[in-house]
């Protein structure tokens, strides 16, 4: 049974990464920073609860949670001419170390009872201000110590862990919070971003990931680097869409949990979790999707999002709406897994680091966004108008992206110079320029 398992383990797309020498060092400190982040999305909001005062707890809670995202964009946007040279692994290490200092900042204060609701929160969005930049800086490194092929895998590998975060960190918070309340959660997180700072600056020696070859690229910024290349641009498009159009679900859904249904926000739960299990699942399949063509299994992904999403402002049984909603969660990590590799692949390298972090910069600002439609949107059609609207949006973002996949190819078959016939279904390889370079 050892030799089979060995030999199983080996043959698995996910072998090349967590074998490889650089990325033994890094994944352990990557998956203790993302359980830390998994709790800290309950102790953020429950300790700016705690810090408000009470008629404006709300305000604090919704403005605790937007600092503690929002500051990242910011600082894509504003610090690329100081980082955009820097190896990755640095600005990997860079913002753990900024993460670590601000984040353990706030429970020393609360415990000497220094802290006040205004400082809570500008610590958090001191703690964020390098977050896209550290993205990028992880995204970037696994591009450059792996070759083209497993790009997808390790992409994989990344989203697999945040999925399991998100599915064991919340319980374990709760649990942090009855003994040692929302601060220590935070202290907890402090102390994960404090050892992956040291994974990056430390365990990952300078010759660890290769340098580009073109050093001068490196002075472009990086919207202006997507602008160039209609790939990265079509892909940013369509996921800004995607990711807006999903926020107003995180205003519709406990509401209609609450007012439609008239159940407990332990249904509400339900849901949550079915979405959490199936983006683990998902992650787990990610990895198997390299054979597929990336460009129509991307835009595939969005339609059938979309459409996953309709029962649950179609009236569906509740059982049924909660299995499409896992469904759809299931399709999350592949989504996120295929548009970071085709970024990879169709961003130069040497400009890899800043497309990268105005990539994240925008998805960032997308759910926000999106989130603050459903306001408006739950006061025209309900909760579950809104949620029916959210998924039709997806699914015709989805078919719009298809439909001018399908016109791209189209008009790539006519300019092509005539040749010998291709063989009936062959497909280019992964990373040519039909593939990768097609504007959805």
């Amino acid at each position: 049974m050892g030799p089979d398992l060995s030999k199983v383990m080996r043959s698995s797309p996910y072998w090349p990464v967590i074998s490889h020498t650089t990325l033994r060092r890094v994944l352990p400190g990557f998956a203790v920073s993302s359980l830390g982040d998994g709790m800290a999305v309950v102790a953020v909001s429950w300790l700016a609860i705690e810090l408000a005062p009470a008629p404006d707890r709300g305000f604090w809670v919704a403005l605790a949670a937007a600092a503690y995202t929002l500051s990242g964009a910011v600082g894509a946007l504003l610090l690329g001419r100081f980082l955009r040279h820097r190896r990755p692994n640095q600005l990997a290490g860079w913002d753990a170390t900024l993460r670590a200092g601000a984040l353990g900042a706030i429970p020393v204060l609360h415990a000497f009872g220094a802290l006040g609701v205004e400082g809570y929160v500008a610590l958090l969005a001191v703690s964020s201000v390098l977050h896209s930049w550290g993205q990028a800086g992880v995204w970037t490194l696994l591009a450059r110590v792996l070759p083209d092929r497993d790009h997808l895998a390790g992409n994989a590998v990344l989203s697999g862990v945040g999925a399991i975060s998100t599915v064991l960190g919340p319980p374990l918070a709760t649990l942090l919070i009855a003994f040692g309340g929302p601060a220590a959660v935070l202290a907890v997180d402090a102390a994960t971003f404090g050892v992956l700072a040291v994974t990056f600056l430390v365990a990952v020696p300078r010759d660890a990931v290769p340098e580009p070859e073109d050093g001068a690229a490196s002075r472009t910024a990086g919207f202006a680097v997507i602008r160039r290349v209609p790939a990265l641009s079509g892909l940013l498009a369509l996921s800004f869409a995607f990711f807006f159009l999903f926020g107003p679900v995180y205003v519709a859904l406990p509401l209609h949990v609450s007012d439609d249904l008239g159940a407990s926000a332990g249904l509400l739960a339900v849901y949550y979790t079915a979405f959490g299990i199936g983006a683990v699942l998902g992650s787990v399949l990610t990895g198997f999707l390299g054979r597929w063509r990336m460009w129509p299994t991307t835009v595939g992904i969005v339609i059938g999002f979309g459409a996953l999403m309709l029962p649950l402002g179609l009236g569906a049984p509740t059982a049924v709406s909660v299995v499409c909603f896992g469904a759809a969660g299931l399709l999350w990590p592949p989504y996120s897994s295929l548009s970071t590799t085709l970024f990879q692949r169709a961003a130069p390298d040497a400009l890899l680091p800043q497309a990268l972090a105005a990539s994240s910069a925008v998805r960032v600002l997308s759910v926000p966004l999106g989130t603050a439609l459903g306001g408006p949107l739950m006061a025209g059609f309900g909760a579950a108008g809104a949620l029916r609207l959210s998924g039709a949006g997806i699914a015709l973002v989805g078919l719009v992206a298809a439909a001018a996949l399908t016109l791209r190819a189209a008009r790539t078959r006519r300019a092509a110079p005539t040749g010998p016939t291709e063989p009936a279904g062959a497909e280019p390889p992964a990373g040519s320029d039909s593939e990768v370079g097609a504007r959805p």
